[in-house]
């Protein structure tokens, strides 16, 4: 086995597939991709040679002589290739699309329109000041986290779906991970904080965490 991750700590998009790896109890090597410093290392002409969309994360494995990028392909792509830990998608067809319905909900719709890129996008060319900026992340995020929370209701157990950490489990949690750093109440959302607190009592999360990474800052 032979696995590179690049991505940044505080990505939420290589935040998934950190904890996706860990419970799937793969090793991996972790390349940073500092997406501030020096205006980006993403924009560098190594790192672009390697990914040309110029975001995190990027996946290398060596044994297939394949490069991905996109986390939830990545995902999807260690979950099929390893029948080793956890299995992140349900066997049934229903289940499946129901999980991947709650993990496109976070991961297309609401993570894109508050990431990095977006943000630097607002205060760059509409001047937005740190105060719209939070209220423009609480805003997005508030709406996706009012129909989640709906629509969990009758599927939930322990985690988003029954007793088993399922891929809406690994894009739910970065996306909490950001709403506290906005400082969204959470109160609001009980069943949601509840699945994210017992997500967080698993090893497989704890050593995924932003600030355990070797590049936190």
């Amino acid at each position: 086995m032979s696995l590179t991750l690049h991505g940044y700590w505080r990505s939420s998009a290589t935040y998934r597939v950190r904890i996706a790896m860990n419970l799937k109890g793969l090793s991996y090597d972790y390349q940073p991709v500092h997406l501030v410093k020096d205006g980006g290392e993403q924009k560098s002409e190594a790192y672009s040679r390697l990914n040309p969309t110029q975001l995190v994360p990027t996946l290398v494995d060596d044994d297939e002589d394949i490069i991905l990028n996109q986390s939830l392909s990545i995902i999807e792509y260690l979950d099929e290739k390893y029948e080793q830990g956890c299995k992140l998608l349900p066997e049934h067809t229903l289940d499946r699309a129901r999980v991947r319905s709650v993990a496109y909900d976070l991961a297309c719709d609401v993570q894109p329109i508050t990431n990095l890129r977006i943000l630097n996008k607002l205060k760059g060319d509409f001047e937005a000041d740190a105060t719209y900026i939070e209220s423009w992340q609480q805003l997005w995020m508030s709406k996706t986290f009012s129909a989640l929370e709906k629509k969990l209701a009758t599927r939930a157990g322990k985690f988003c779906f029954g007793y088993d950490v399922s891929l809406a489990d690994i894009c739910l949690i970065p996306q909490i991970y950001n709403a506290k750093r906005f400082n969204l109440d959470m109160k609001q959302f009980p069943l949601i904080s509840k699945i994210n607190e017992n997500c967080n009592s698993l090893d497989a999360f704890i050593k995924a965490l932003p600030e355990n990474q070797i590049d936190a800052n």
